[in-house]
C-alpha cells in the first residue's frame, strides 16, 4: 500500500472515529451496536445513519480531539518543523473561543497563565495527577508528520507535545507509543508484532503498565482506571484493532466499549486507518465529516480539507527550527 493511503487513513480515521464516538461519549457498553447493527441485520426504526449526532454534535461533527489534531498540524506545517511555543498559542487561542469540549485538565493548563514550558508542569505539580489521555486523542496529524524522520525522532516529538498540556509522563509515553505504531504501520510491518520492541523503549518507570494493557490477551474489562486515562484509551485502541478484520470494525468496536467513545474511537481510527488505508474508511462516514475550528475565524475542515492536510503532513520534511526547545 502507499504510504500517502496510509497517511490520509490516519489523519481521516482519527477525525471519522472522534465525530462517530462523539454522540456516545459516557454511554453504556454495546450502545452503538445497539442502534446500529452490523451491515445487513435490521436497524432500529429512525436510526438513520451511524454519523447521527447528538449529545451537542452536529451529524459528523468532530470534537476538540480532532481539532488540536488540526492546530498541531498546521504549526508543523507553517512553522517549519516543530515550534512548541506556537503550538501552545495555538492551543491558547482555541481554548480562549468556547469550544464545545475541552478536557479539565487542557483548559486549565491553557488557562492558567503560565508560560509555555511551565503551565503542565506546574498543573502537575499541583494535582498530582495528569494522565489523561488528552495528549494522545490529537496525535494522529504529528504521527503522519514525523514517521519519515524515524524513530527516535517520532517518539522524541510525540513526547515533547504531550508534555505541553500532561505534566505526567505517563501522557508521554503512551503518545510517544501511539507514534510509534504508526511509523512502523508506514514502513509496512505489522504493529502488533512490533509492541515487544516498542515497549523496551519506553522509561522503565511506566513499561510495566503500558505491557500490561497492550499484551495480547488483555481485554479492557480488565481496566483499573476509567478509559479517559491514557493506559486503558491506548490498550483499548490496540485491542480493538487486534481483535476485528476491518477497519469499520475496529471503530464499532472501540465505541461499543462505552466511556470515552470519542476518544477511544479516535485513537483506534488513527492506528486502524493507517493500517488498512484510507479506502478502508467508508464513504458514508467520511462524507458528513467535518472539523470546526473555534478561534480561527470560523473555519471549518471537511473531508478534502483533511485529505489535503494529510498529504503535506506526509511529504514534508519534519524539522526543527530553533523556537524548537525541549520540555
Amino acid at each position: 500500500m502507499k504510504r500517502i493511503q496510509r497517511a490520509a487513513g490516519a489523519v481521516v480515521g482519527s477525525a471519522v472515529g472522534d465525530a462517530l464516538g462523539a454522540p456516545f461519549e459516557f454511554g453504556p457498553q454495546g450502545a452503538f451496536s445497539a442502534r446500529f447493527p452490523a451491515p445487513g441485520a435490521p436497524r432500529a426504526p429512525g436510526a438513520g445513519g451511524e454519523m447521527c449526532g447528538g449529545g451537542g454534535w452536529d451529524p459528523g461533527e468532530a470534537t476538540d480531539d480532532t481539532q488540536m489534531a488540526v492546530l498541531v498540524a498546521e504549526s508543523l506545517l507553517e512553522r517549519g518543523g516543530l515550534d512548541l511555543p506556537d503550538i501552545f498559542a495555538r492551543f491558547q487561542r482555541w481554548a480562549a473561543s468556547g469550544p464545545k469540549d475541552i478536557g479539565l485538565q487542557t483548559e486549565d493548563v491553557l488557562t492558567n497563565g503560565m508560560p509555555w514550558d511551565l503551565a503542565a508542569a506546574i498543573h502537575f505539580q499541583v494535582n498530582q495527577r495528569a494522565a489523561g489521555n488528552g495528549s494522545l486523542m490529537r496525535a494522529s496529524t504529528s504521527a503522519v508528520h514525523f514517521a519519515a524522520a524515524g524513530q527516535e525522532a517520532t517518539m522524541d516529538a510525540a513526547r515533547r507535545i504531550a508534555a505541553l498540556t500532561h505534566g505526567d509522563r505517563a501522557a508521554w509515553e503512551g503518545t510517544a507509543i501511539f507514534h510509534e505504531l504508526i511509523r512502523v504501520t508506514f514502513e509496512d510491518t505489522d504493529p502488533l508484532t512490533a509492541l515487544p520492541d516498542i515497549l523496551a523503549l519506553m522509561h522503565p518507570d511506566h513499561r510495566g503498565r503500558y505491557a500490561t494493557v497492550l499484551a495480547p490477551d488483555w481485554h479492557p474489562d480488565q481496566a483499573t482506571e476509567f478509559n479517559g486515562a491514557v493506559w486503558p484509551c491506548l490498550g483499548s485502541a490496540v485491542w480493538a484493532l487486534r481483535t476485528t478484520t476491518s477497519f469499520e470494525d475496529a471503530i464499532r468496536a472501540a465505541i461499543d466499549l462505552g466511556g470515552d467513545t470519542d476518544t477511544v474511537a479516535a485513537v483506534t481510527g488513527g492506528l486502524a486507518g493507517a493500517y488498512y488505508g484510507l479506502d478502508a474508511i467508508p464513504a458514508h462516514w467520511t462524507q458528513p465529516l467535518h472539523v470546526p475550528l473555534p478561534g480561527f475565524d470560523g473555519r471549518v475542515l471537511h473531508l478534502a480539507d483533511l485529505l489535503h492536510l494529510a498529504h503535506r503532513l506526509g511529504t514534508t520534511h519534519a524539522g526543527h527550527p530553533p523556537t524548537d526547545r525541549g520540555c
